[in-house]
């Protein structure tokens, strides 16, 4: 038998003490499943102070103190901590959890529900959501969970807003994200909104993932798998030449070119490899980079509109708004490092 170890470990947040994010607790019961732990693990459990990144007080827990848990493959998890470890937490994560009709664990409503009123941020990865939902956290909530979870946890919780092609959706003090690897989405997005697009960015690259990935569930059901490197449907390329060229006026028929493809060829298969389309991924693209800028630089926001390729402040400002729900000036008063 196979058996992790846990603990906790102090914070050394150095120039990010101004933000909240430092203790963060994954919470977990009955059989794990490694992977969705994993990425809980990895985004927060990792000492990467030595590269100039906070380091986060972690902890997994389970609903009784020093307990063996059984994971997938005949595996084991030793964990040292119980519910009373939630009683720090800035952000209380549950990586899976049991689908089927089960009562809540005792104790773990009470702590989840004591968590937010202390203004703790709670966060679902996969299955974790019908706990959440079965402790009574989520009535009237806009919510998501993996697409083939998404008609049982609506019937079952009609007080739901389930949107079923969401990555992940925030709703107040609580995150849920979809099945397995829509966890390191939302995480990244957690560690964005707390502690800026640099450090989200930076432990993304660490990881070798998209620091945000384009289009919803519906680009994985059912959807045609496209053909890798050597069949000549390989973007990855041309998706890196992209990033480093937001800057520039770029049209489809420009990348059509350059992956040698028709334009009605290239937007159909850019579509099945990204789930969205050329124009969207560059607006969405040039949204996070000018985010980056307005959190990091003192630039101007016409100097930002040339540098993202949007050219003007006017046409950075509508789509700015359209995506992220606010302007570029009161989105740098909330989350720009200097400011605070």
């Amino acid at each position: 038998m196979l058996t992790f170890h846990t603990s906790g470990r102090a914070a050394t947040l150095r120039a990010y003490t101004a933000k909240v994010l430092r203790d963060v607790v994954a919470l977990v019961d009955g059989r794990i499943h490694p992977f969705e732990l994993g990425v809980v693990c990895e985004v927060f459990g990792l000492d990467r102070s030595a590269d100039g990144l906070p380091a986060f007080d972690f902890a997994i827990c389970a609903t009784s103190g020093d307990s063996v848990l059984p994971a997938l493959g005949g595996a084991a998890l030793h964990v040292s901590h119980g519910l009373d470890r939630v009683a720090s937490a800035d952000l209380v994560v549950v990586p899976a959890w049991e689908s089927g009709d089960v009562p809540v664990p005792g104790g773990v409503s009470a702590a989840l529900q004591g968590a937010l009123r202390r203004g703790a941020t709670v966060l679902s990865v996969c299955s974790g959501v019908f706990l959440l939902a079965a402790a009574g956290l989520l009535d009237n909530r806009r919510i998501t969970c993996h697409w083939h979870d998404a008609d049982t946890l609506a019937r079952r919780f009609p007080g739901l807003q389930v949107e079923p092609d969401r990555l992940y959706v925030h709703d107040g003090p609580i995150i849920t994200s979809a099945g397995t690897a829509a966890g390191i989405d939302a995480c990244l997005y957690v560690v964005r909104l707390e502690l800026g697009a640099q450090v989200a960015n930076a432990i993304a690259r660490r990881m070798v993932v998209p620091p945000h990935r384009d289009g919803g569930q519906s680009q994985y059901i059912q959807t045609p798998v496209p053909r890798r490197a050597g069949d000549g449907d390989d973007l990855a390329p041309l998706l890196a030449w992209m990033q480093a060229h937001l800057h520039h006026q770029i049209t489809v028929e420009d990348l059509a070119e350059r992956a040698h493809m028709s334009p009605r060829t290239f937007a159909r298969r850019f579509a099945v490899a990204t789930g969205t389309t050329p124009q969207r991924w560059l607006i969405r693209h040039r949204i996070l980079l000018s985010q980056e800028l307005l959190e990091e630089d003192d630039l101007t926001v016409d100097e930002i509109a040339r540098r993202t390729g949007f050219g003007t402040a006017d046409l950075l400002r509508h789509h700015f708004n359209r995506q992220v729900g606010t302007t570029p000036r009161a989105y740098r008063r909330t989350f720009s490092l200097r400011a605070n």
